[in-house]
């Protein structure tokens, strides 16, 4: 295991250390490939993306904090984007083997929070921990009246940490010119981050967005919340009913297709509800934060990321939804322009609309199944996305950060479960509701 660095220095030069190896390597790859074939070329490539995505994987892991975050949103990217099984395997560490707390530092922050000892909180308390993430690690437990839960314990000093790695991952876009976008754009993009980071840090937060979403979705049976339990829980420690269910990947080797079948419509038409309906979204996808029991019912975990989005810019987002759906260029290109995703520049929107029309297709093709031979939504997004950079006409509104965050990783899960619907029957329904609840058609 790489060894956590102390300190806001220690944490800076890992990351500056880390993308300087990254790009070195590819650098010196570049410079090979002159003296070699195709073929040796493309082996060549594969293998130095697995080493790099394991190096990546294995400081963000140690790191844990906003970096490891981060990289567990490169991890949802490269499941979407088709790049080699190893390299996706590799990243996909970060939803599952991150570096554990030691149970002595767990008992001792419980016990300080709780303010009596473990033995009296709790009749039993696993030492080995469920899982640990990138802001707290999660231990099974049972309360004095015979209750299964879950208890997550936030990770010592990772306040501090979170401000330093955005820091850092900030100056390494900037000065690297890593991205090529304008300054304030990336700084809207921060902030935005910031925000929903700084929303994770306080447990009492996720257990009212917990309450949230029990009024919510709660009657839904294809769905489980977990109830908190108030007097076992505080800013740093958070205790909720343990939920049934298995992780997405021992669900795919098991489940049969029906169920399948059936956990996907039900992230899928959640996620659109949740956007479009209740503009109150579940906005960290990964597959660790959902568990799937044989029927295909789906429970839904950490509710510390949760995006709420205005009515009247939800309405804007559904209309450009709607239009390139409908292949109406100019009005979902208004539409953008409403959501200050294009100033209007005309190349800019031809470039636009090329990744919308992309988009839209599978909403315009009836029964169409993600996952299926014909889905090659990102094969075909790829040389579209690289001419982004060189047009800062275009923008990514604060907004749309975790919503196509989401939808990247459900479309993700989608895929790996071989999703069949109408896709854009679901998506109609729900944008109409959100336009005609802006325009007062509907009770508030």
């Amino acid at each position: 295991m790489a060894d956590r660095p102390k300190g806001r220095l220690g944490r800076l030069a890992r990351l500056g250390n880390l993308t300087g190896r990254v790009t070195t390597s590819y650098v010196r790859q570049r410079v090979r490939d002159v003296f070699t074939d195709d073929e040796a070329r493309s082996r060549a490539m594969r293998r130095l993306m697995v080493r790099n995505a394991e190096q990546v994987a294995d400081n963000l892991s140690a790191l844990k904090g906003a970096a490891m975050k981060v990289g567990q949103g490169l991890a949802v990217a490269a499941n979407s984007l088709d790049l080699p099984a190893e390299v996706s395997d590799a990243l996909s560490k970060l939803h599952r083997e991150a570096e554990p707390i030691p149970f002595a530092t767990i008992r001792e922050d419980v016990e300080v929070e709780l303010e009596r000892p473990l033995e009296q909180a709790f009749s039993t308390f696993e030492p080995h921990p469920l899982g640990t993430a990138s802001l707290g690690q999660a231990h099974a437990a049972t309360l004095p009246d015979g209750t299964d839960v879950v208890v997550k314990v936030l990770h010592r000093g990772i306040e501090a940490s979170v401000d330093t790695d955005l820091m850092a991952l900030k100056t390494l876009l900037v000065s690297g010119r890593v991205l090529r976008r304008n300054r304030s754009e990336i700084d809207n993009a921060f902030t935005e981050i910031r925000a929903r980071l700084r929303e994770e840090l306080d447990y009492l937060q996720e257990a009212a967005n917990i309450a949230i979403f029990h009024d919510l979705v709660g009657d839904d049976e294809r769905i489980r919340v977990p109830r908190v339990h108030p007097g076992w829980s505080t800013e740093r420690v958070l205790t909720m009913d343990r939920l049934p269910g298995m992780p997405l990947e021992i669900f795919l080797k098991t489940a049969d297709p029906e169920a399948r079948q059936r956990a996907g419509l039900t992230l899928g038409d959640l996620y659109f509800r949740m956007a479009m309906r209740l503009r109150t979204l579940h906005a960290d996808p990964h597959p660790g934060n959902y568990l799937f029991e044989p029927d295909g019912r789906v429970g839904l975990l950490d509710f510390g990321c949760v995006k709420r989005f205005d009515e009247f810019w939800m309405a804007n987002y559904a209309r450009a939804g709607l239009a390139a759906m409908d292949g109406d260029r100019e009005a979902a290109l208004e539409a953008c322009r409403d959501l200050g995703a294009w100033n209007g520049e005309r190349e800019a929107g031809d470039l636009l609309w090329q990744l919308l029309d992309i988009i839209a297709d599978p909403f315009r093709q009836g029964e169409y199944t993600l996952g299926g031979h014909r889905d090659s939504i990102m094969e075909r997004l790829r040389p579209v996305l690289r001419q982004f950079p060189l047009h800062p006409e275009i923008q990514v509104p604060r907004d749309l950060i975790y919503l196509h965050r989401s939808l990247v990783g459900l479309y993700a899960i989608a895929r790996q479960l071989v999703v069949r619907a109408d896709w854009g029957a679901i998506l109609r329904s729900h944008a109409e509701h959100a336009i005609a609840r802006a325009e007062g058609r509907l009770p508030a």
